[in-house]
């Protein structure tokens, strides 16, 4: 009997263990067995399985994080890392291997299967900065919770006449922020896309209290750039140090922010870091479908030995792309949409 491998890498994200349901389903109608693959990228490095059956996975519709586990290994940063690969699928006995996860993942998935390995990916990210897909899974319920967020800030905002500054989710990309900002109704948002000049936004500060609002809201993307009145760069600041993909935490530049704009406008001004309660909890009906139709597509991918690709939502409709396609560049916030949020600042 056939049997393929699953993996969940990079951050969790609600509607992954949707699609390992849909998998394993999907699966089980061509009589193909599902082995899960433990914390992504390293329970190939070190064998780490479990076995995916059909009476493990009817509650997983509905519960968010990954029931696989996960981490940010990077199989190309190990000593031998994809030599161990191969070993782990040819012990197990895999026909193919499906990788499910953001930019990182996705790249490692491509790289794997452009050196002759039988590879299927998902796309998963709340950033939503994956490439060739309208949407990841986890993105919509991200947002949801980010914009409930913002609605429960600005009854206090307004309450107490301040500027409420949220910082959210979005190292390269600000789908999230703008998204979330369009939604919860912001008075700016901040994005890497677009850097914002400290005096702007204070001046949208004052345009709100020059038009009678008493408080306002700021979505700032924890990847955003902010240009200080001398020229340098207010951004967030981390000395942790890098992980397997290069990446260093980032975090805190609402509260840098919170302190130049009330020094600067006089403004009461407070921050909010959401931080990983943004990827956590239960998924949206929206991310479930997704989840869904992404999981039952890969399935069909692997049967019909279409590898080196995943599937994706364009124009409305579930197809595949290549994984190259997915990884050829960073997917970034568009001018559109940045415009639109534009509209309604201050």
């Amino acid at each position: 009997m056939p049997r393929i491998g699953v993996l969940t890498g990079g951050g969790d994200a609600p509607g992954l263990n949707a699609a390992i349901r849909a998998i394993v389903r999907t699966a089980a109608t061509h009589k193909i067995d599902v082995l899960g693959i433990r914390l992504g990228w390293k329970g190939l490095l070190t064998n780490d399985t479990m076995p995916l059956t059909l009476d493990r996975i009817d509650e997983l519709l509905y519960r968010g994080g990954t029931v696989l586990g996960t981490s940010r290994t990077n199989p190309y940063k190990e000593k031998d890392g994809p030599g161990q690969v191969r070993k782990t699928l040819a012990s197990n006995h895999l026909d193919a291997l499906i990788a499910m996860g953001g930019e990182d993942t996705i790249g490692v998935a491509a790289k794997l299967f452009a050196e002759g390995l039988p590879i299927v990916g998902v796309p998963k990210t709340i950033d939503n900065d994956l490439d060739a897909t309208q949407f990841t899974i986890g993105f919509h319920t991200a947002l949801d919770i980010v914009t409930e967020a913002m609605d429960r800030l600005r009854t206090t905002a307004e309450s107490h006449d301040r500027v409420m500054i949220v910082e959210i989710m979005g190292r390269h990309a600000g789908w999230l922020a703008a998204y979330a900002g369009i939604a919860g109704g912001a008075d700016a948002v901040l994005v890497p896309e677009f850097p914002t000049k400290l005096q702007d936004l204070c001046n949208i500060l004052r345009k709100c209290r020059d038009r009678g609002k008493n408080y306002c809201l700021i979505a700032v993307a924890e990847g955003a750039e902010v240009i200080g009145e001398n020229g340098e760069k207010i951004s967030s600041q981390s000395e942790a140090p890098v992980d397997a993909f290069g990446h260093v935490q980032l975090g805190g530049i609402a509260d840098r922010l919170k302190d130049l704009v009330k020094k600067k406008t006089g403004y009461d001004t407070r921050s909010t870091i959401l931080g990983h309660v943004q990827r956590g909890g239960s998924p949206t009906a929206f991310d479930r479908i997704l989840a869904t139709a992404f999981g039952v597509r890969a399935v069909e991918l692997v049967k019909k030995k279409e590898f080196g690709k995943m599937p994706a939502l364009v124009g409305g409709q579930i197809t595949a792309v290549p994984l190259s396609d997915a990884v050829a560049r960073l997917k970034t916030l568009t001018p559109e949409v940045y415009q639109l949020a534009q509209v309604f600042f201050g």
